[in-house]
């Protein structure tokens, strides 16, 4: 993504037509007021916090006086319209919009009674302890509308599961498990935020390749070079044993190859390296890393495309 002004908008209040058959939800589903709303506020704030700390954007900015509702909570609107999308992006001067489409929570309570005692100074006498387990899906929608080429870039789903509980030796003891749940939801929902953000950022992660430092003496003494550091020297050896008459040695010769492939970031030459160390000479380990490197092509090949747009 080449957008440099981004706006973050909260789409997932529902719209007046649908409030009675949401309200009706919210009381089969165990709901508190305003939870929705208030935890979609923090969705949309740890989304801001997080956009604004990886810096892939000039600026990141919430637009709270844009008033758009959704037409039942639960799931995905339909797509906002291009000529909606680019008014606001001109109203606000932003690019890219991300768009909270959908916020939900979904409760249900689960109420028992456990046997137990009670401690007096008469001694134990039997008891009923009560527990109330209340257990809460988060699930949150999002959008990624970008208007110069009319695309969405994402849309995904993220959801969260909270679980409380309290026992008591009177229900409504048990009961008070209930109370911390809108703080929880809120938490939770900030972080699924966070989590949005993180997941379409790209990042750099450091992996580690093993290679053949055994078979014969070039093998040694290239271990040797590229211990140190010299990698190109240790091609030239590497490269050298994959015209050996041994099978088994070639094999090791073609793998190491791809390795230093890999490294020089030529990655369609180590795959023809690791095609040619299995399907020529067997090698197990190179159908292993043969599919890692076309897994990493793959994601290279999807990081340019989202670049590009």
């Amino acid at each position: 993504m080449h957008s440099k002004k981004a706006g973050i908008i909260n789409r997932s209040n529902v719209s007046d037509e649908n409030k009675k058959l949401d309200e009706i939800d919210q009381i089969f589903s165990a709901e508190g007021k305003n939870i929705d709303k208030d935890g979609s506020l923090e969705c949309i704030r740890g989304l801001n916090d997080e956009l604004q700390s990886i810096k892939r954007f000039d600026y990141v900015k919430v637009l709270d006086k844009v008033d758009l509702k959704t037409s039942g909570a639960g799931f995905f609107p339909t797509e906002l319209s291009w000529d909606e999308i680019r008014k606001i992006c001109f109203e606000n001067e932003v690019d890219i919009l991300f768009v909270v489409e959908m916020f939900d929570t979904d409760s249900k309570i689960a109420y028992s009674l456990i046997p137990t005692t009670i401690r007096t100074p008469l001694g134990d006498i039997p008891a009923t302890e009560h527990q109330a387990s209340l257990a809460t899906v988060v699930k949150s929608g999002f959008r990624i509308y970008e208007p110069k080429n009319k695309y969405v870039i994402d849309e995904n789903t993220l959801t969260d599961q909270i679980t409380i509980s309290k026992r008591g030796i009177s229900p409504l003891a048990a009961a008070r498990a209930l109370v911390g749940r809108k703080e929880a939801v809120k938490a939770s929902a900030y972080h699924i935020g966070k989590d949005y953000a993180k997941s379409i950022e790209p990042y750099w992660i450091r992996v580690s390749r093993d290679y053949y430092v055994k078979g014969n003496d070039n093998f040694r003494t290239a271990t040797r070079l590229a211990r140190t550091g010299n990698w190109d020297k240790a091609a030239e050896l590497w490269k050298k044993e994959t015209m050996n008459v041994d099978g088994k040695l070639a094999g090791r010769g073609c793998y190491n190859m791809a390795i230093i492939s890999e490294i020089n970031g030529e990655l369609d030459i180590a795959i023809e390296w690791a095609q040619k160390s299995y399907e020529n000479y067997n090698n197990k380990l190179a159908l292993q890393y043969l599919r890692i490197l076309k897994n990493r092509k793959a994601q290279n090949n999807k990081l340019k495309k989202q670049q590009q747009e």
